[in-house]
C-alpha cells in the first residue's frame, strides 16, 4: 500500500496493472474504511487499486458546493486515459461511481458496483441533511470525544474501535482541540436521481446491500431494474463488517 496526494485528493493505492479498481467511501467516512480490503486485494484483484478521500472528507479539500457531479469530476482526475476502471462505491461513493459512468467525464468505467446506496429519501430525510450541512464544525476537548462523534457520523460505531488508524484519518487536531475532518457542507449533496443515473450509465451496474441494512430494502433495489445482490447477515457498512465476504462483489469483474 502506498500513500499519495493526487490532484488535491488524499489517496491510498496499491497493486499494479489493469483494470484499475476505484474504491469510494460513503458520506462522513474516508478512504481508510477500506483498510480491511488492502491485504485481500493483493490476491483478489489483478490490477492497481486506489482509495481516495472524497472532497470535503479526511485529507481532501472541500468543494465550494457539493453535487454528485462535483464529486465525480474530482475523482475522474485520478483515472488515466484509456485505463479500464471498475468502481465499487459505498453509499455516497456508489452514487459518485454512477455519475462517473455517464460518459460526460470520459472516465473509462467498465463496471459500477453500488453498495448500500440509500435510494428512497423522504422530505424529513432531506430536511435533516440540510440542517446538518448548515451546522459549523463541532470542537471537542479530547480525541476520544471526537472519535466517538466520527464513528457515529460515518456509521462505523460498533464496527471500529476508537483507536483504529482509520478513525485518525477522519479527525483533525488544532491547539489541543479536536474536530471531524469532514466539511459539514457535504451533507447538502441531497438525494440521487437513481432512475436517471442508471439510464445514463455507459457501464453495467450492480446494486448491492447488506441483508440488515436499514437504509434500503431488496424491494427498493428491485424496482430500479438493475441486477442486485444481497449480502447475508451484514448491515449498511458491509465492506467493513466482513471484507472477506463483501470483496466477492468484485469477482465477476477481475
Amino acid at each position: 500500500m502506498r500513500g499519495a496526494v493526487e490532484p488535491g485528493l488524499r489517496v491510498r493505492e496499491g497493486g499494479s496493472g489493469e483494470p484499475l479498481l476505484l474504491l469510494l467511501h460513503g458520506l462522513g467516512a474516508t478512504g481508510d474504511v477500506w483498510r480491511g480490503w488492502w491485504p485481500l486485494l493483493a490476491r483478489r484483484w489483478p490490477g492497481r487499486w486506489i482509495t481516495p478521500d472524497l472532497p470535503g472528507h479526511g485529507g481532501s479539500p472541500p468543494l465550494a458546493g457539493y453535487t454528485f457531479d462535483g464529486f465525480a469530476a474530482a475523482v475522474a482526475r485520478l483515472t488515466g486515459p484509456g485505463t479500464p476502471v471498475v468502481v465499487l462505491g459505498h453509499s455516497l461513493g456508489g452514487v459518485v461511481g454512477l455519475s462517473l459512468a455517464d460518459g460526460r467525464l470520459r472516465a473509462p468505467v467498465r463496471a459500477v458496483i453500488g453498495l448500500g446506496i440509500k435510494v428512497v429519501w423522504s422530505d424529513e430525510d432531506l430536511d435533516r441533511a440540510r440542517a446538518a450541512a448548515r451546522r459549523p464544525p463541532a470542537w471537542f476537548g479530547s480525541r476520544d470525544e471526537a472519535a466517538a462523534r466520527y464513528l457515529r457520523v460515518s456509521g462505523l460505531a460498533g464496527l471500529l474501535p476508537a483507536g483504529d488508524p482509520a478513525v485518525d484519518a477522519g479527525l483533525r487536531e488544532q491547539d489541543g482541540r479536536w474536530r471531524l475532518a469532514m466539511d459539514p457542507g457535504a451533507f447538502a449533496v441531497g438525494a440521487p436521481d437513481m432512475a436517471r443515473l442508471l439510464t445514463r450509465s455507459q457501464a453495467p451496474v450492480t446494486l448491492a446491500r447488506g441483508e440488515l441494512d436499514p437504509m434500503n430494502t431488496d424491494e427498493q433495489l428491485a424496482r430500479l431494474g438493475a441486477p442486485a445482490v444481497t449480502l447475508p447477515g451484514l448491515g449498511h457498512n458491509a465492506h467493513v463488517e466482513d471484507p472477506e465476504l463483501s470483496i466477492g462483489l468484485l469477482d465477476p469483474f477481475r
